[in-house]
């Protein structure tokens, strides 16, 4: 028996013919091994299906929920899903793909693999955003953003760390990443590379006028606070794994932190990080033929 009895399918919705063939391969090798498949609403309808359902309903029935696409479709599906701790694992039909792992040649082995219980599991941190007093938080798995907007001027800010004043700063804006996002934006922008198990963030400047304005490594359980100063709305945005835009309007100060919630991934029983970095970043392997010295 599966290990996993009812598993979703989240499908990118961008105009390309192999996202339906792997998503029929995928459902195929669900239903070889007696697995119930659910579809998000946009996925039935790129299968011509009419049974999907949203996608908190699919967070609210399944356990596992595959993610067929690059690593947007990913930030995309555990920032919704992420209130409903279930587990995720990627098929990429994208370009860098850090976070989807399988490629769509090896669906049927690995998650025959990954059904029967053959699997690792790795736990990311979420970040929590908030503008002014806002209750609910916008999430993001890679980083949250405070950048310029509509205009060629830099923005002027104040940094806060637990209460505690760190800098001011003119730059384009400030990179607060989680260890995930440490390839993403924030590589970048001349940040270092985190291993994704840290309990750590990130915070990247963004073409700071003071070169001596570095990134900076802090603990995990830390709460950052932006202050921008003379905020002039129209010109200032925060933006969420760069996907979701959100105007300052009259506040001028966002808090940033851990979010309480954590996103699963399960990864084939060989995924090898650094094997991943060497293959996306274009790293060297070893010095003679592979081998090692």
């Amino acid at each position: 028996m599966a290990w996993f009895q009812n598993v979703g399918i989240i499908a990118k919705q961008h105009v390309d013919a192999r996202v339906a063939a792997t998503v029929t391969r995928a459902v195929r090798q669900l239903g070889a091994q007696g697995v119930q498949t659910h579809f998000e609403e946009q996925t039935a309808a790129l299968l011509e299906r009419s049974d999907g359902v949203s996608i908190h309903t699919l967070g609210e029935r399944c356990d596992l929920v595959l993610v067929v696409g690059g690593d947007g479709t990913f930030l995309h599906a555990a920032r919704m899903l992420a209130e409903y701790d279930v587990a995720l694992v990627g098929i990429n039909l994208g370009r860098l793909g850090f976070l989807v792992d399988i490629l769509p040649d090896e669906i049927e082995p690995r998650l025959e693999q990954i059904l029967s219980g053959a699997y690792d599991a790795d736990t990311r941190i979420l970040l929590d955003a908030r503008i002014g007093g806002q209750e609910t938080p916008e999430r993001a798995l890679n980083d949250v953003v405070v950048h310029k907007w509509n205009s060629v001027r830099m923005i002027e800010f104040e940094t806060y760390i637990d209460g505690q004043f760190v800098n001011a700063q003119r730059s384009d804006g400030l990179i607060v990443a989680t260890p995930t996002g440490s390839t993403a934006y924030a590589l970048s922008g001349g940040g270092p590379l985190l291993n994704p198990r840290l309990d750590a963030l990130l915070l990247v400047p963004i073409c700071p006028h003071t070169l001596s304005n570095r990134p900076l490594v802090v603990p995990g359980g830390s709460r950052i606070e932006i202050r921008i100063c003379d905020l002039e709305p129209e010109q200032v945005r925060l933006t969420c794994d760069g996907q979701v835009d959100l105007p300052l309007e009259d506040a001028g100060v966002i808090q940033i932190e851990r979010s309480r919630r954590r996103v699963r991934l399960l990864h084939p029983r060989d995924h090898d990080h650094y094997r991943i970095l060497r293959a996306k970043l274009g790293w060297g392997g070893h010095t003679h033929s592979d081998t090692p010295c």
